[in-house]
């Protein structure tokens, strides 16, 4: 079965102090972008191909999905959607979670996922 990997956009944009402030939908955009070829390439020891999740929040939750990475908005909490994604959509396959969010990390890997740290997308 295909692996999971659901990025944390807010964390992953965040850890890189590059003006993303300023316009957080641009920067998020950017990054679903630099995104893009993931799921053919793969990502560190995933072979492809593999499943991109992007979680969406703020001011950045309109950024629409690509050809190859879907987005889904969080309508509250990235946090919590991303833990409801890896309760709901891993079950049967390996799931990745890519953030540095300490409390986000200890949810998703008492749920049995794997994590990864945004460098593994920068």
């Amino acid at each position: 079965m295909t692996p999971l990997v659901i990025i944390d956009a807010a964390n992953v944009v965040g850890s890189v102090p590059d003006g993303w402030w300023r316009d957080r939908f641009g920067a998020t955009e950017r990054l679903r972008d630099n995104l893009a070829a993931l799921p053919t390439q793969g990502l560190a020891d995933l072979e492809p191909p593999i499943e991109v999740v992007m979680v969406v929040e703020g001011k950045a939750r309109t950024v629409p999905a690509s050809e190859t990475i879907r987005v889904v908005p969080a309508p509250g909490s990235g946090d919590d959607t991303i833990v409801d994604l890896v309760r709901t959509e891993s079950p049967g396959r390996s799931c990745y979670v890519v953030t540095a969010d300490r409390g986000l990390r200890s949810r998703v890997t008492d749920l049995g996922a794997s994590v990864l740290g945004p460098g593994s997308v920068r």
